[in-house]
């Protein structure tokens, strides 16, 4: 059985919530578990436990907080639990590592621990987005604010890679989103990478508005981590929005109440289907080894999410894949041909 480090110490609910999720993943027999972090702290949360299995626990005290400079931190705090639970990846001690602590310091810790896959420039964090056509992926959700094209050449491809072996999608579009739909739009940056895709062998099928994500029709968006995280986080903040808005109308009428109490298995499954928790984490991709990277506000299920998830990156052989991105297909080289 494959073994999962996980952050117990990091997010707004752990180690509680922490502890919780990698007892339920452990307890149905998904991976080994090693929980890093505070050793009375963790084992006082195991104590609600009857029946513990494949847990190990791996002792620290020290941990990265949201306000610190990530690689700042990195130096100063060598045995912080994030740190850690990346190291004992490096050292082949653990296949995965799943962290709902700052996320910057989860990716300084895999860029400057695990390194960048194959000819990898900017790792690049994907995110599952929520459509009528079903879960698509997101990248880049915030790693890289400013990009190159071929950066986002790159997001494309690994986007292409997760899509095909982790979410299952045979041939998978890759939309470029854009200000239009049309090739002459957009900045120098989405201008460049238009040609690149164009001529890559993805099955691309050009620009994509922000309006026509919701729909599905592409199934890896891919974009800048500046535009990324933001239409990211405009979405949660709407879906929560529409979702208290609806519950404040309900209120207002018996006849509201009683159309509500119909719909209510509907309203659940919809969310279900737009809550970040029922898809765990999203993967820093184009480092050498798995590492989720799940929400500050991830509970119990999140956490068991995230773990499944990291397994079936690691099953999958996804960090293999991308460290045979090699120099003669990556973006820095396609790009000079191009512009040559």
């Amino acid at each position: 059985m494959l073994r999962v480090a996980v952050d117990a110490m990091g997010g707004d609910y752990a180690p509680a919530a922490v502890v919780r999720g990698a007892v339920r993943a452990a307890g149905e027999d998904l991976a080994d578990i090693i929980l890093v972090g505070d050793a009375g702290a963790i084992e006082k949360e195991l104590k609600g436990f009857s029946d513990i299995k494949n847990i190990e626990i791996v002792h620290t005290r020290e941990v990265i907080t949201n306000e610190e400079a990530p690689a700042l931190a990195l130096r100063r705090k060598k045995e912080a639990s994030i740190v850690v639970a990346t190291r004992l990846v490096k050292e082949g001690r653990a296949q995965a590592v799943v962290s709902a602590g700052s996320t910057g310091a989860q990716m300084a810790a895999a860029l400057l621990i695990l390194g960048r896959s194959g000819a990898i420039q900017r790792p690049a964090i994907a995110t599952i987005l929520p459509t009528l056509e079903g879960p698509k992926l997101l990248l880049d959700a915030g790693a890289n604010v400013d990009c190159r094209p071929e950066h986002l050449y790159e997001f494309a491809y690994m986007g292409h890679l997760y899509a095909s072996k982790v979410l299952g999608i045979s041939e998978p579009r890759v939309g470029l989103i854009n200000v239009g739909t049309e090739a002459i739009k957009g900045n120098e940056v989405t201008l460049g990478a238009y040609q690149l895709l164009k001529e890559a062998e993805l099955n691309f099928i050009g620009n994509v508005e922000a309006r026509d994500l919701p729909k599905g029709v592409a199934d890896v968006y891919v974009c800048d981590g500046f535009t990324g995280n933001t239409l990211l986080k405009f979405g949660e903040g709407l879906a929560e929005a529409l979702f208290k808005k609806i519950q404040s109308e309900v209120k207002k009428s018996l006849a509201a109440r009683l159309g509500a109490a119909l719909l209510l298995p509907t309203l659940r499954r919809l969310k279900q289907e737009v809550d970040y928790a029922e898809y765990g984490g999203a993967p820093l991709l184009g480092v050498k080894g798995v590492s989720i990277i799940c929400h500050g506000s991830s509970d119990e299920r999140a956490i068991y999410n995230a773990i499944r998830l990291a397994v079936r990156c690691v099953q999958e052989r996804l960090v293999e894949s991308l460290n045979s991105f090699s120099k003669d297909n990556s973006g820095r080289k396609r790009v000079k041909d191009w512009q040559a």
